[in-house]
């Protein structure tokens, strides 16, 4: 019976490859394309961690590998683990720390006017695609961004993120509070820089809430 060049072991929340170390890695690249074709279903669109066992491969075999994975299935690699991190529970950890990151930086859309009374709640960043009327709340645990007029309530990085923002075309909320700074119209600690008109950007620093226009240079700044 030939001998596998290429076994998968996987559970929930990563996987490990086992991989010969004898053959020419070109060899096993074609072998690991192989292995994972015929897997296909059994990984549709899974987000996981990979380990790698039994031969020691260089940063840039890793990435060969993964771009093999990734073009002979619809599995996502989300990190590449070491053999010591290889516990069920530690790859979960990993990956739904991976998935938040990604979710944060993602975000999602809702289109329409939040009206006096409404309560928006996101898990990830939101871009509104309207306006915020005064006595409507958005609460989001990443960015927001408002493609209109911010007049209401805004509490952004909601889990203690103190790198989020929130951006509006205009900028003239009751409240704002990033992580746990707040600043509330007319008697906060809102530091103003520059002009008070136009698409307006504001974030948390030193226990202050700045506020400036947005231009190229503060977008290359933005840290997310």
């Amino acid at each position: 019976m030939k001998q596998q060049t290429v076994v998968i072991k996987s559970n929930k929340y990563g996987i490990t490859l086992f991989l010969d170390r004898n053959i020419p890695f070109r060899e096993l690249l074609e072998n690991i394309a192989d292995r994972f074709r015929a897997s296909s279903e059994f990984f549709r669109d899974a987000r996981m961690a990979l380990a790698f066992d039994g031969r020691r491969l260089s940063r840039e075999e890793q990435l060969e590998v993964i771009r093999v994975i990734q073009e002979n299935s619809s599995l996502e690699i989300l990190c590449v683990l070491e053999q010591d991190e290889l516990k069920e529970s530690f790859m979960k950890q990993v990956v739904d720390g991976r998935q938040g990151e990604r979710d944060f930086n993602t975000g999602r859309f809702y289109k329409g006017t939040l009206r006096s009374g409404q309560v928006l709640e996101s898990e990830t960043s939101i871009i509104i695609l309207g306006d915020v009327n005064p006595g409507a709340t958005i609460v989001s645990k990443g960015n927001v961004v408002v493609l209109g007029s911010l007049k209401g309530t805004i509490h952004a990085g909601a889990v203690g993120n103190e790198d989020a923002f929130v951006a509006a075309l205009n900028m003239a909320p009751v409240q704002i509070r990033i992580a746990d700074v707040i600043a509330r119209s007319g008697d906060g600690p809102i530091q103003m820089k520059g002009s008070a008109t136009g698409p307006m950007i504001a974030y948390a620093e030193e226990g202050n809430i700045y506020m400036e226009p947005i231009t190229k240079e503060v977008i290359n700044d933005i840290r997310i």
